[in-house]
């Protein structure tokens, strides 16, 4: 006989079974309520089906942007048109004939090959100025026009004129020249007395021939004396700068970063490179109208050549055995000649005194005492305190004028 178990056996396991279900369902759905964005895929939108689709981002091409114009081209386009071109000539006439070929003998010696007359060839220069004037007033330097029998100017846009010599001012190498034009471009004249060593320097003119060129540097230093840049005959401190500065740029304007003239462009030195040498604009204001006018600058002077003295220097001198003077070994200006006829002569200045003191106010160096001449009135005393040997003089020296003894 085959057997069977209970029926209440069967129900019993599937009843375990089902419990079990139940409680799976329930962990299931509460852990998806407790971390939906976890358990439950990212829902689909339109949006992201799209973005799911679309191609992957192209580089993109930066959109070019002007760069800032620099302040060396705003400057030049301030003052550029208002600066020109002077070129000059005059005949230049060679001697005669020598006495010495007069002789009917020598003459026949050199077989009538001795030239007769006189030969002439034509002289030419060149250099820059600026329009200070819409009237065609010209600002440049005097050694750019001294001597001319013609000036010809040319304007930056091409224009020629013929120009007329109205002044010049061989101490401080100014001149002004006229040409006849009608609302011409002018120049903005600035303050040198505001420099600042370091700051920007701009140099414009016509270097060699190459019109219109532009040289960049700096002040390297102010209050260079005439002495130091090498042409004592000027009377007048020069602005320094590294801006290269060539035959053919006098009489040009340097310029300042903002376009406005604070110098006359006038010498260079030719033992180094890097060292230009230009007019302050302050100076060239002072006396342009008068210049305009055909009137004479004065220029007070007392007839001396002198160098600055110290005790170092004075210690040298007298240790030369060969000496022919002994100097006091202090600070001051040591007179080393005294030119015949002249104010300093006439008043009692000897070679070997030391000037250390002008009207009160001390003097220990050459540049302090030509300035106090160069602010002094012709004919007006200038009382100086001066070191002869041992002893303290003083000395009342009236100035002249410096074009009376030229």
């Amino acid at each position: 006989m085959i057997s069977s178990k209970p029926e209440t056996f069967s129900w019993r396991q599937l009843t375990q079974y089902a419990l079990i279900a139940v409680i799976s369902a329930g962990l299931t759905l509460s852990a998806i309520w407790a971390f939906p964005q976890t358990l439950l895929p990212p829902r689909l939108t339109v949006s992201s089906i799209n973005a799911a689709v679309q191609p992957p981002p192209q580089p993109q091409t930066a959109t070019p942007v002007d760069s800032p114009q620099s302040f060396v081209t705003s400057a030049v386009q301030r003052v550029g048109t208002a600066v020109v071109r002077i070129d000059t000539e005059r005949v230049v006439t060679n001697p005669g004939i020598n006495p010495f070929f007069d002789d009917p003998f020598f003459r026949e010696f050199f077989g009538g090959g001795v030239p007769q007359n006189p030969q002439e060839y034509r002289q030419r220069g060149e250099g820059s100025g600026l329009i200070i004037e819409s009237n065609g007033l010209i600002l440049t330097n005097a050694h750019v026009v001294s001597g001319a029998d013609t000036v010809t100017v040319t304007l930056k846009d091409g224009r020629q004129f013929t120009g007329k010599v109205r002044g010049m001012d061989e101490p401080s190498d100014l001149a002004v020249v006229k040409i006849e034009g009608r609302d011409l471009p002018v120049a903005p004249l600035g303050d040198s007395s505001q420099l600042k060593v370091g700051d920007w320097a701009i140099a414009v003119g016509n270097p060699l021939g190459l019109d219109n060129t532009v040289t960049l540097g700096i002040i390297s230093t102010l209050n260079r004396s005439s002495a130091q840049v090498g042409i004592p005959d000027k009377r007048l401190d020069f602005i320094q700068t590294d801006a290269a500065i060539n035959p053919g740029n006098s009489g040009g304007p340097l310029l300042n970063e903002r376009g406005e003239v604070i110098g006359i462009n006038t010498a260079i030195r030719a033992d180094a490179q890097g060292i230009g040498f230009a007019i302050p604009i302050n100076k060239a204001k002072a006396i342009k109208d008068k210049l305009a006018r055909g009137e004479q600058i004065p220029h007070p002077y007392i007839g001396v050549r002198l160098f600055t003295l110290t005790p170092e220097i004075a210690q040298q001198i007298n240790s030369d055995p060969n000496g022919a003077i002994l100097v006091p070994e202090m600070n001051g200006v040591l007179i080393e000649q005294v030119m015949p006829n002249s104010p300093a002569a006439t008043a009692g200045i000897r070679r070997g005194d030391v000037i250390f003191q002008v009207d009160g106010k001390p003097i220990t160096t050459a540049e302090q005492l030509q300035d106090a001449v160069e602010q002094s009135q012709i004919n007006q005393p200038l009382n100086m305190q001066v070191k002869r040997g041992e002893q303290t003089v003083e000395i009342s020296v009236r100035p002249g004028n410096l074009q009376d003894a030229l």
